[in-house]
């Protein structure tokens, strides 16, 4: 056989594998390239809503979601949805149970534009989204008895609310702020909306939801002087 010297000495054999081997690893790299744009677009796609906050909602600005403050009790919470339970309790005809997801998806959702005001001085105005408190009070028959709300929270942290301010003001139990899923350090899986009410009584990583007739039921700040009502 007669071998033609080209390209500074290769053989044309020796070409020919050279140009497989480079068009081999174009075909490898442009499919790996394919395929990983398609697997962002896609987890782009399924996250979109969780992962991008708005600072904008019907021409009214919002806050960030960084610019609270740091002030539970023992330090943000962090809750697997996975075995998470809330529990709505006490003078009822119906107790129940939820997972996560079955909060998320047995009850309508709504959204609302709602400033946080905390005693230390600051405040956050925030896009909140989350079910009515009524609707779950609603499913678990509350006792003619009750008259109060008591919330209780992960950290052991509890406050407590009059059962007509929930219903007459459709007081929201939140998910999302910001159209982002509340972080560990902002209450998840739920914390209150208590609109016109001291940032105290707006309680993150709620557990159990108990109706009762104790008005005079005092929390964790309300046993320590802060007045109960917390009215704004």
């Amino acid at each position: 056989m007669t071998y033609v010297m080209l390209f500074g000495g290769l053989t044309v054999p020796t070409k020919k594998l050279i140009v497989t081997a480079f068009l081999a690893i174009i075909l490898i790299t442009g499919t790996s390239v394919g395929i990983m744009g398609w697997w962002i677009t896609k987890t782009n796609e399924a996250n979109a809503i969780d992962y991008v906050e708005i600072r904008e909602y019907e021409g009214q600005d919002l806050s960030s979601i960084n610019s609270f403050r740091e002030n539970s009790i023992k330090g943000p919470q962090h809750i697997d949805n996975q075995t998470y339970k809330l529990t709505v309790t006490g003078l009822v005809n119906n107790k129940k149970e939820y997972t996560y997801e079955e909060v998320l998806d047995g009850y309508t959702l709504y959204k609302k534009v709602v400033t946080l005001h905390c005693v230390e001085g600051w405040k956050v105005t925030i896009l909140w989204e989350g079910i009515l408190l009524k609707d779950l009070l609603a499913d678990a028959q509350v006792n003619s008895a009750a008259n109060t709300v008591i919330f209780y929270a992960y950290d052991g942290y509890s406050t407590s609310l009059p059962l007509d301010y929930i219903i007459d003001n459709n007081i929201m139990m939140a998910y999302k702020m910001n159209n982002v899923t509340l972080p560990p350090e902002r209450g998840y899986p739920f914390q209150l909306v208590a609109e016109s009410k001291w940032g105290y009584k707006w309680i993150k990583w709620i557990t159990i939801i108990e109706l009762s007739d104790n008005e005079t039921y005092r929390g964790f700040w309300e046993s320590r002087g802060y007045p109960n009502n917390a009215d704004l």
